[in-house]
């Protein structure tokens, strides 16, 4: 038996690029809508409740269905499963691009989650049974920069096609989903399938707690934490008082969770086949890893999903200019995949996650540290180039320490948890940072106004319809208290990007605890012949 793996053939490589141009896929349909829900309110003539789950529906069954999928990739197939997602997600793109009114739109994109959540994990599965050794690094840095590239590019794409029409958004997926699976079917072969079973009441158990979980971590700053604050309306039932929604669904998912967790391990103690097999937690750089991938979420996504809001009330972008000052992120996420090329041979992953989480951290120290209401382009420009260039270090490698030593054979499961576990962190995040975002801004504005001698009362009325609107009326203010609101807004970004920069560093203090894997080249090769 040869020593050294055979490097990865043209066709592998060309594999590599299908499976990543459909995470890319699900990616931009997460970040894109948030620049086009202005002109679908306009269009479809819909609420702000109805606006709200235009966004969240997608992310939620998303979030809740990794597990799920993740253990239907090992008993069908990775490459099967992926094939699956991509109809589906062509499909309710179709949909969504023709929705007539809100509700259909709502439908279009919860079903839209379902095909991306059987996109995300089984292209991890894909790739650590695709590649080994020094090229699997190569191939989960190429995975990165694309989710980095892709985070960016959407709220481009999105600003550009709402020129259009916002229909233009969805239906744009349609075509690209059939020259991926073109991709997919002429250059991966079929993924080997075990026998078994689906846990039903386990998948009933994870989908009904992540589902709750994402809910309560999306909705908290909106209907409030511990009492509800704001009315929850859905299907003509209306939550108006007591105990906040939010709080209700913790609870729920975290009993649903538990007893999710207690069967899996019984079925495993007892030979059965587990939705989760918990005995993957016993791999070291598993278990560690994924407690890496949760704290990197929190920091990675959060800034994302306030800074276009900073850019456009506060400096004075449109839409369209203020993707295009994203694309600096994916600049830097590309250049990181390029550099990971000539450093797998000798820099391991796990330093290049620590070396991404630092410029990671950098980027947004920068960033917080220059921010001002008249702040220069090429400032942004480049905190967010460096950031870039950490995320795609830090997003692609982690998930190869992760996966590094789980068997080929378990590769959806354990690609399910990882997936799971950067879209919870990825949720926690954002609802902390808008938190912190929205309340900054509230108080921030509100002490600005009443130091300024307008009445309290007028104060806290302002400064609310201000936070309400997202930053959306400040250019319709007058000058002194839009600048006002500019103010606060910075401040509200600046210390966004100390929690996120904090955070990430919490992450690199966690990875001391990862072991890292240094596999025997027959080991390796072993692993590709089974696969």
């Amino acid at each position: 038996m040869s020593g050294t793996a055979p490097p990865p053939t043209r066709q592998q490589w060309l594999g590599l690029v299908a499976i990543s141009l459909g995470v890319a896929l699900i990616v931009v349909d997460i970040t894109i809508v948030n620049v086009i829900l202005a002109p679908i309110i306009d269009d479809l003539e819909v609420g702000s409740a109805e606006a709200q789950w235009v966004q969240e529906s997608y992310a939620i069954v998303f979030a809740a269905l990794l597990l799920v999928t993740g253990r239907l990739s090992d008993l069908h197939g990775a490459r099967r499963v992926f094939l699956v997602g991509l109809v589906v997600f062509g499909v309710t793109s179709l949909l969504a691009a023709a929705a007539p009114g809100g509700g259909t739109l709502i439908l279009a994109r919860a079903l839209q989650g379902i095909g991306g959540a059987m996109i995300l994990p089984t292209s991890l599965a894909l790739l650590n049974m695709t590649f080994t050794g020094a090229a699997r690094g190569k191939a989960f840095a190429i995975w990165g920069s694309t989710i980095g590239a892709a985070a960016a590019v959407g709220p481009l794409l999105g600003g550009w096609l709402a020129d259009f029409s916002w229909r233009w958004a969805f239906g744009v997926n349609i075509p690209l989903v059939a020259l991926i699976m073109t991709g997919v079917l002429l250059y991966l072969p079929a993924s080997p399938r075990t026998r078994g079973r689906v846990d039903f009441v386990g998948a009933l158990l994870s989908a009904l707690g992540l589902g709750l979980f994402a809910f309560a971590l999306i909705e908290g700053r909106t209907h409030g934490w511990l009492l509800t604050t704001a009315p929850l309306d859905i299907g003509g039932l209306s939550w108006s008082g007591g105990p906040s929604p939010v709080l209700v669904s913790f609870a729920a998912a975290a009993l649903a969770l538990l007893a999710f967790w207690r069967r899996q391990a019984s079925l495993s103690r007892g030979g059965e086949e587990p939705l989760m097999d918990v005995g993957l937690f016993a791999i070291p750089s598993f278990r560690n890893g994924n407690v890496v991938t949760l704290t990197v979420g929190l920091g990675e996504f959060g800034i994302i999903a306030v800074l276009p809001l900073w850019l456009q009330f506060t400096l004075g972008y449109s839409a369209f200019e203020a993707g295009l000052a994203l694309v600096a992120l994916a600049a830097g996420s590309f250049v990181a995949s390029g550099a990971s090329f000539s450093m797998t041979a000798t820099v391991p992953p796990l330093a290049q996650v620590r070396i991404g989480l630092v410029l990671e951290a950098v980027g947004l120290l920068v960033l917080a540290l220059t921010a001002t209401t008249d702040s220069a382009w090429w400032i942004i420009a480049l905190a967010l180039f460096v950031y870039g260039v950490g995320v795609g270090f830090a997003t692609a490698q982690v998930t190869n320490i992760v996966l590094a030593d789980v068997p080929a054979e378990r590769a959806g499961q354990g690609a399910g948890i990882q997936s799971a576990a950067r879209e919870l962190g990825s949720a926690l995040g954002i609802a902390l940072l808008t938190t912190l975002f929205f309340s900054t801004l509230t108080s921030g504005l509100r002490d600005r106004l009443t130091d300024s001698g307008m009445p309290a009362d007028a104060a806290d009325q302002l400064s609310s319809t201000v936070t309400e609107s997202a930053g959306s009326v400040i250019p319709s203010l007058p000058d002194a208290t839009a600048d006002a609101a500019r103010e606060a807004m910075t401040g509200g970004l600046a210390l966004s990007g100390y929690v996120c920069a904090a955070l990430l560093a919490l992450a690199l203090l966690a990875t001391l605890f990862v072991t890292p894997r240094t596999p025997a080249p027959d080991k390796a090769e072993a692993n590709r012949t089974t696969a």
